[in-house]
């Protein structure tokens, strides 16, 4: 098979890299982790945790924290399962009860119009904070913001263009590391109740504060399980994050990522404790742990901003000043902070927007080879280009769409909150929530039906992944049932599927049915 650099079928001598020796050799894989964690920290901490903070306190950690946890634990099941037979995700797919692909071609049908809706609100998010520094938030009839995203999408769209796994690592790394030490400086500034913030970690009861209803009656139209749900969404990444993952442990060359394992090789590794392929399992522990770390700390990073800035002065971070109202945080220090926060909070979000292109084109990747019995470096590249122009072309289209409405509609009214909770909060119920339950199942059923029991997941891992995907399952469900546009959004779940099904009735047949690399336990 051809080697393909963006996703690669590895031979039997592929260069395997050395395993790591010492702690700070293992510390020093940090990367794939890297990029998970400047996913979230863009809209997740900079723009939820902060607006968690000041609408619930302190009390809101625990939610960051468990949630960070349960995610962790379903991003090392999954990391444990490529690195162990080669074999990914998408492709267990395949062999689920039902047409053959039914669950990949979903999936593919709901990231082609998520993806371009996650992107386009990165977009207008850059294109708020832009509009704000450049004193223009009144221009075009406020549609500013919309013209700003679109011009910043571009340039974003021209990066992706020739980027790759590589630039999107040493990019997302720098951005990641950058962060750490401005919001650990930050925190130290603003010497918060540090007793309050370990009491936030102990679960409380979330309530509205009163002053809410006055201030932001379009938040208290929704109950507080779709406010902190939008958060579950956006703490810790998505689903389809999770498998880009998995995807980038094979550039990265861990354990047998790159390659499929032959059923020798795996009996070969059940029966060593101590095989080389075990111990890169470590790699993985080591990266996810680091940025599931980081994303915490974060978390209480800006949770304690909010809640000490933000909350006391009655406002919080809505759909009309996304980014802007954070720059209190730090002008309430010193002034002079102000271009600091500015230029952190757009490479940060820029990474983001960057990092969701670049998501979109692996999860379309991925879902396409695990169809494809010869897959080639050309049809990764033709795939990378149609996806890229797909996205781009959805995306300015929303953009473009809001500003036609924005620059029609009578002066001083905004409609940003249509991006927001009429497209946003749906998709990411899905991407963010749903999703992952399905991806923590999946995760038992590759375990105990492909690979033998003593390198099977670990009790307390496999437990975790249980309880998460019925914390997950639970909170999605509720979070639709309680969101307006409830029935249409789960119609549209609903008929994606039916249509998935008939098509895998269809062409399933079709799909590779390669070699297994493993035996199945059953």
């Amino acid at each position: 098979m051809t080697n393909d650099s963006a996703t690669t079928v590895d031979s039997e001598c592929a260069v395997e890299p050395a395993l790591p020796r010492g702690i700070l050799a293992w510390i020093a894989l940090f990367g794939p982790g890297a990029i998970v964690a400047s996913l979230t920290i863009g809209t997740g901490e900079l723009i939820f945790s902060t607006r968690g903070g000041a609408l619930f306190g302190y009390r809101i950690l625990f939610l960051f924290v468990i949630i960070s946890i349960l995610k962790w634990g379903l991003l090392l099941a999954s990391a444990r399962h490529i690195m162990l037979t080669g074999v990914h995700p998408y492709e267990r797919m395949l062999e689920l009860p039902g047409p053959r692909g039914w669950l990949p071609l979903m999936l593919l049908g709901t990231s082609t119009f998520c993806m371009p809706i996650w992107i386009s609100f990165h977009s207008g998010v850059l294109g708020n904070l832009t509009s704000w520094v450049t004193g223009t938030q009144g221009a075009l009839n406020g549609g500013g913001d919309y013209l700003w995203g679109i011009l910043i999408l571009l340039s974003v769209l021209s990066l992706s263009a020739v980027g790759g796994y590589s630039v999107l690592e040493k990019v997302q790394t720098a951005i990641v590391l950058i962060m750490v030490g401005c919001a650990a400086w930050t925190l130290l500034l603003y010497k918060p109740d540090w007793l309050a913030m370990l009491r936030g970690i102990v679960p409380q009861a979330l309530a509205y504060p009163p002053w809410l209803a006055s201030k932001y009656p379009e938040i208290v139209e929704h109950s507080v399980w779709v406010e902190t749900t939008r958060y579950v969404g956006v703490i810790g990444g998505a689903g389809f994050d999770y498998l880009a993952y998995t995807s980038w442990l094979r550039e990265k060359g861990w354990g047998l990522a790159s390659r499929r394992a032959t059923p020798t090789e795996l009996r070969e590794i059940a029966t060593d404790p101590h095989h080389v392929q075990r111990r890169w399992l470590r790699a993985p522990l080591v990266d996810s742990s680091i940025s599931f770390g980081m994303v915490i700390a974060f978390s209480a990073v800006f949770v304690a901003c909010g809640a000490i800035v933000l909350g006391p002065n009655q406002v919080l971070p809505n759909e009309d000043n996304l980014l802007n109202l954070q720059a209190t945080m730090v002008t309430r220090i010193h002034p002079w902070l102000l271009p600091l926060y500015v230029v952190g909070a757009f490479l940060t979000m820029l990474g983001t927007l960057y990092g969701t292109v670049e998501i979109a084109c692996i999860i379309t990747n991925e879902i396409v080879r695990s169809f494809v019995r010869d897959w080639t470096t050309r049809k990764a590249q033709q795939v990378r280009r149609w996806c890229i122009t797909w996205c781009a072309t959805i995306a300015l289209l929303i953009l473009f769409g809001l500003f036609i409405r924005q620059i029609l509609s009578p002066a001083g009214e905004n409609h940003p909150k249509i991006l927001l909770n009429m497209l946003l909060t749906p998709v990411n119920l899905f991407t963010g929530v749903l999703f992952c339950s399905v991806v923590c199942f999946l995760n038992l059923w590759m375990d105990r039906r492909w690979l033998p029991k003593a390198l099977q997941l670990p009790w307390w891992l496999a437990g975790l992944n249980l309880l998460s995907g019925i914390v997950f399952l639970g909170l999605g469900v509720k979070g639709y049932w309680d969101h307006p546009s409830r029935w249409f959004a789960l119609t549209g779940l609903f008929s994606m599927a039916v249509g998935a099904i008939v098509l895998a009735a269809l062409f399933g047949p079709r799909f590779q049915t390669g070699p297994q690399s493993t035996e199945s336990t059953e």
